[in-house]
């Protein structure tokens, strides 16, 4: 039997001691000792999020300043680490606005709304007497710990992950329904009946499925969900990469009953987007990686308190602004989008996205490089080449476009001005394009409060066409086409 390792954790100047079994990762003897690290890169030392100060008998050895990656580095021996107090982010959008429909609840008295999505949770306590909110909290997804994407999520499941997983998003629930009950003052034990939605995987994971059908061709999921069980409604998916989430975005945009032709997106990882034209629904997921949520950017943060969250140029120069009003730690989304556009204007950047210099400050400590430009034209290509897909498939131009809804947290947080500025969405007139908020949420507490939605819902999954994108010649095109900044 071997020795355990002794590991000294020092955090904020405090020092704690742990034994952690040799030959184990340093990522997870510190999660077991309660230390979360962020791994968006699925622990396979890609990220550099993961990247920590260590010394002592570790394998391979820290570099010469003293740093390693927790992912890649295992215990030999005895071994000491500094820890940074993680960031948390804010800023978290709760639901967006219902319209009106006719109650008809389940039985009881109290219902919980949740929408897990992959970088963050919300969730509401509504009276099921009268549909009153009476409690709201937010949280972060513990699942990035392991890694950011439902990719990365899906392979750590296969590789063995997935009751960690699962164990995970379970007990942050568990943890919010607490909250709820003790903001609204009512017992642990008051909820009487929830829905949960999400996206396909995160359904998935959370119910503990084998997410392998969701990882290769053809990507048919052998669960769409729909079913009730242990007094939890999941609403239907349509597909595998177009989610739950975005069928409740669907009910509460009500846009079948506004319009003749209109686009729902929801900007994201998994950027997925809705066409409606006379009657029928066209839908697509598109894979824009993790750039608007700050991954995969040298200064890239979530939004955090201090993230540079909105840019403008001004008078040949930059200025800008941080959530929360703190010192600059990073670029969110919104600024992302707002600085490449800033940069666009200044005439830094160029339609096809050359950057005249290496890198440019954005605000002290937080700069954008041409590798990050050339990330960002990637996701914004990936999302505005699958709008223009659909289109295509359904013989419209954007011009046709009655609305344009902008769904989730960061849909209310970026200006519109500078998304068509880089091209992410077509240049509508403004009255068109309607940033909606968290309408998954909006929806699910849709079908929390009335049992007649169910088949509303199920109607709109029922006119869905899914459109893979993948080897699509048409994709192809437009993608190209959406790298550029003019598109």
């Amino acid at each position: 039997m071997s020795i355990p390792c002794i590991l000294t954790v020092v955090l904020d100047g405090k020092t704690a001691v742990q034994q952690a079994a040799h030959g184990v990762l340093l990522w997870d003897a510190l999660r077991q000792g309660g230390y979360a690290l962020s791994a968006p890169c699925g622990g396979h030392g890609k990220c550099g999020k993961c990247r920590v100060r260590a010394e002592g008998a570790l394998s391979p050895q820290p570099d010469a300043d003293g740093f390693c990656l927790a992912c890649q580095t295992r215990l030999a021996g005895d071994a000491m680490v500094w820890l940074d107090r993680p960031s948390v982010l804010s800023n978290i959008e709760g639901a967006g606005k219902m319209p009106e429909f006719p109650l008809n609840p389940p039985p009881g008295e109290y219902g919980l709304a949740l929408d897990i999505g992959t970088t963050t949770l919300a969730a509401q306590l509504l009276s099921l007497k009268d549909g009153r909110i009476l409690a709201a909290v937010t949280a972060e997804n513990p699942q990035r710990q392991i890694a950011h994407d439902v990719i990365g999520r899906i392979q750590a499941a296969m590789d063995g992950r997935g009751l960690a997983l699962q164990a995970q998003i379970r007990g942050e629930i568990d943890r919010m329904r607490r909250a709820l009950c003790a903001q609204a003052e009512l017992p642990e034990t008051a909820i009487d009946f929830s829905v949960y939605t999400g996206n396909t995987t995160m359904l998935y994971l959370l119910t503990g499925r084998n997410p392998k059908p969701l990882s290769a061709a053809p990507f048919e999921a052998d669960c769409l969900f729909d079913y009730e069980s242990d007094a939890i409604y999941f609403p239907p998916c349509v597909g595998s990469y177009v989610g739950a989430d975005i069928s409740c975005a669907l009910l509460a945009s009500d846009m079948v009953n506004r319009h003749r032709t209109a686009m729902l997106i929801d900007i994201g990882t998994n950027g997925e987007i809705v066409l409606l034209h006379e009657g029928r629904l066209f839908c697509c997921a598109t894979a824009a990686g993790p750039a608007f949520e700050g991954m995969g950017i040298g200064c890239g943060v979530g939004s955090i308190p201090g993230a540079v969250s909105a840019v403008q140029a001004l008078d040949g120069k930059l200025v800008w602004e941080t959530l929360e009003n703190a010192p600059p730690a990073g670029i969110c989304g919104s600024g992302l989008i707002d600085a490449t556009a800033a940069l666009l204007e200044l005439g830094w950047l160029d339609e096809t996205g050359y950057l005249e210099q290496e890198s440019v400050e954005i605000a002290p400590g937080a700069a954008l490089t041409r590798k990050d430009i050339r990330a960002i034209q990637l996701a914004k290509g990936a999302i505005r080449a699958g709008m223009e897909t659909l289109m295509q498939r359904a013989g419209i131009a954007a011009s046709d476009l009655e609305a344009l809804y902008i769904a989730g947290g960061f849909g209310r947080h970026i200006r519109v001005e500078s998304a068509v500025s880089i091209g992410l969405i077509p240049n509508l007139p403004a009255e068109r394009i309607c940033a909606i908020g968290n309408a998954a949420l909006a929806g699910a507490s849709m079908l929390l409060l009335s049992l007649d939605l169910r088949g509303r819902v199920r109607g709109l999954v029922d006119h869905c066409i899914c459109v893979n994108l993948g080897g699509d010649p048409a994709f192809q095109t437009h993608y190209m086409d959406a790298l550029c900044f003019d598109i």
